[in-house]
């Protein structure tokens, strides 16, 4: 419970830091970063209220936070600490000893009253207590320690080592992102006295480079960001320049379409104060070249905003956001069309050049790329690639010879002057290329399809050659990269294994494709010679990394808007599927026989069969026999299962999983009723051997489609 200072004040608190410009990538993580490590610290030392609201600022060239209802002194507050044990606080003659004053003067209370102190406990266990109230933690001292503290945390990749001159005429070192020139500390309209990195704080910033240079008085911490937006030409909160911008590109694009990558928005911000965008253009004749790498180059290089009309062909057009605004900005708008002119001009060089080689006439060259150092070269890999390729295409009857040109000429274009310059574009030059040299269509698509999917929630290949090639280049990634030990370790995955294995989850499963996956992973593993990767590369091992991804993926998936639980995931996923296309209809399945009234019970029972047949150390005989069958129990169950096997033979085969596990139901009296009247590990060996092998039989047609124990 807290006691409240009468004297308590609350203001707003306002602490901006003013640098040189700040790295542009990270400018929105360090604004977040240091509005909120400010506001955490200043409500665990208790100087915030209930109403408190932190705001955030970042611009190229300062971080600042404002808090709203920030006491100048926290309440004070009870304390309870555990002292000594009384038989060493005291001595014989009941005075205090030597080890319980010096804590009490660690703890700051040595002229407590020692009568005050409580004793708690019994016998050996009885300890001193000390009660007290503690003051609360004052303004000044809590952002000095606040703000150096949060400074030294933030998430910066590369500190700048530099010297900042004192009042006393010393250089002092310091280190930041860049370097600092300004500290405002306000608390309503009083400045607060503290310092960080060499520099006083105080009521002063500056305005904006160009438009409004000179330093600007910040009065009060309330009036922080008016003042910046009406005297300085500054819009200091991240997101509100943001959204302006990406309303401002939206309404200059008119009827055509912007493109606005997070990223590039995100960037674009950091670099200006005070947005504004005009619209500037290229010539036409630089349309010829694929428009991705118009539009990489202009987003990469330039910071430009493509356009596209309403069917995604590239204009001439783009608009860029510039920091100055002005009425006549011809001298902007020329510049930057000046600037892009050159990028374009490679680009377009690139391309023709490019053009002048065939992808085929590359391939012995890749020999002369290195995959990996265990590996062998791109060529090697190639051929690896080509052999897992051809394979599936046999087992899905589509044309080997295709998925074998396709695995052939697919990473070519990584020898190629545009992937050179922006391997971005990787893939898709691929395809470009293979369409100016005259290859199949599919063939064409599969050099860039096979990268795909490049990320969570990417689309799939659209050809099924395409499809072929992106499952044949993951498994060999997974199986190679594996096998020279370098399998992932906790958050460290440098060859993307984790996103490979989900990618041929999802072509597999997605794309409906018959495949046992095991045999892929053996497939993959025959291509590669080398003995160390065949030793550690352990077939089950990395079946088991594969569908850890898949158990990942299902999390996210659902029917008609319910999740599939964990239970009926690990039910489906614990039969180790070899084929893997089928899990969503599995799952489904298991969902419906789940609502069955029955199902809870046949759930119970499979389970208790489960722990019966583990425990079993010997032999069980694969069938069981009618002769041996004396209980009408179990000649019951035997029956009923003989009776049901056609029917669950064919809605297997069918894939008819929701009548197959309807089915079942049929077995739920007879299976109480065995257990209610069989003893199954009977003394007699015979016998027993003979139980076992019938409830192994019940087992194998029940876990059919899921193991129905695991959502007992």
């Amino acid at each position: 419970m807290s006691i409240t200072n009468s004297s308590s004040q609350t203001a707003t608190l306002l602490i901006e830091v003013f640098t040189e410009e700040l790295p542009p990538k990270s400018l929105r993580r360090l604004g977040d970063a240091f509005s909120e490590g400010i506001f955490a610290a200043l409500k665990n030392a208790g100087l915030t209220t209930a109403s408190s609201q932190a705001t955030g600022f970042a611009t190229p060239r300062r971080l600042g936070v404002q808090i709203s209802h920030i006491l100048d002194q926290a309440p004070d507050y009870p304390v309870r600490e555990k002292l000594l044990p009384t038989s060493i606080a005291f001595d014989a003659e009941g005075k205090a000893t030597a080890p319980l004053l010096k804590k009490l003067a660690a703890l700051g209370f040595a002229d407590v009253d020692l009568s005050t102190l409580e004793k708690s406990g019994e016998g050996k266990n009885e300890a001193l207590y000390l009660n007290a109230t503690a003051k609360g933690a004052a303004l000044v001292q809590s952002v000095q320690t606040t703000l150096e503290q949060t400074l030294h945390k933030l998430p910066i990749a590369k500190m700048m080592h530099y010297q900042v001159l004192q009042k006393d005429g010393q250089l002092a070192d310091v280190q930041f992102a860049r370097p600092v020139h300004r500290i405002i500390a306000l608390h309503g309209d009083h400045s607060l006295n503290i310092s960080s990195l060499g520099i006083d704080a105080g009521n002063l910033t500056e305005g904006h480079r160009f438009l409004a240079p000179g330093n600007v008085t910040i009065t009060h911490a309330d009036q922080y960001e008016s003042a910046l937006e009406a005297k300085a030409k500054v819009i200091p909160s991240f997101n509100k320049r943001r959204a302006l911008i990406e309303s401002a590109l939206l309404k200059a694009a008119g009827d055509d379409l912007v493109l606005m990558p997070e990223s590039l928005l995100d960037e674009v911000t950091a670099l200006v104060e005070w947005p504004a965008i005009y619209e500037c253009h290229f010539d036409q004749e630089f349309l010829e070249v694929p428009q991705e790498c118009l539009i990489l180059t202009m987003q990469t290089n330039q910071k430009y905003f493509a356009l596209t009309d309403k069917q995604g062909k590239l204009c001439n057009r783009f608009l860029i956001v510039s920091n100055i605004e002005t009425h006549n900005p011809n001298a902007i708008i020329s510049g930057n069309e000046r600037v892009v002119r050159p990028r374009l001009s490679d680009a377009r060089f690139f391309f023709r050049q490019d053009q002048k080689r065939s992808l085929a006439s590359r391939v012995a060259d890749l020999g002369k790329v290195v995959y990996h150092n265990q590996l062998g070269n791109q060529l090697d890999r190639t051929k690896r690639v080509q052999g897992i390729a051809t394979e599936i295409a046999k087992k899905l009857n589509a044309d080997e010879k295709l998925a074998n040109r396709a695995a052939e000429i697919a990473k070519t274009d990584l020898l190629t002057d545009m992937v050179g310059e922006f391997p971005e574009l990787q893939g898709i030059m691929g395809r470009y290329y293979a369409i100016h040299d005259g290859e199949n269509v599919e063939v064409a698509a599969a050099c860039s399809e096979h990268y795909m999917p490049r990320f969570a929630g990417d689309s799939l290949p659209q050809t099924q050659i395409g499809t072929i090639l992106a499952i044949a280049d993951k498994l060999e990634t997974l199986v190679g990269i594996w096998g020279v030990g370098l399998a992932p370790t906790g958050d460290k995955d440098p060859y993307a294994l984790r996103r490979h294995a989900l990618g041929v989850c999802r072509l597999l499963l997605e794309k409906n494709l018959s495949l046992s996956l095991p045999e892929l992973i053996a497939l993959a593993r025959a291509q590669f010679p080398q003995k160390e990767v065949q030793e550690k590369t352990r077939a089950a091992d990395i079946y088991e990394f594969i569908i850890d991804r898949m158990r990942a993926y299902l999390r996210d998936q659902s029917v008609a808007g319910n999740p599939f639980t964990s239970a009926e995931i690990d039910a489906v996923l614990s039969q180790e599927p070899a084929q893997i296309n089928d899990i969503i209809e599995r799952l489904t399945a298991v969902r419906e026989f789940n609502a069955l009234a029955e199902a809870a019970q046949l759930a119970a029972a499979n389970k208790r069969i489960s722990n019966i047949l583990k425990k079993t150390t010997t032999a069980i005989p694969a069938a069981c026999s009618k002769k041996l069958l004396q209980i009408p129990a179990e000649a019951t169950l035997h029956q009923a299962l003989e009776a049901i096997t056609p029917a669950l033979t064919i809605a297997y085969e069918k894939r008819q999983f929701v009548e197959l596990l309807k089915t079942l139901v049929a077995l739920s009296a007879p299976i109480d009723q065995f257990f209610a009247d069989v003893m199954v590990m009977d003394p007699n060996l015979e016998l027993r051997d003979n139980r076992l092998a019938l409830l192994q039989q019940l087992h194998q047609k029940m876990n059919l489609v899921a193991d129905l124990g695991k959502l007992a």
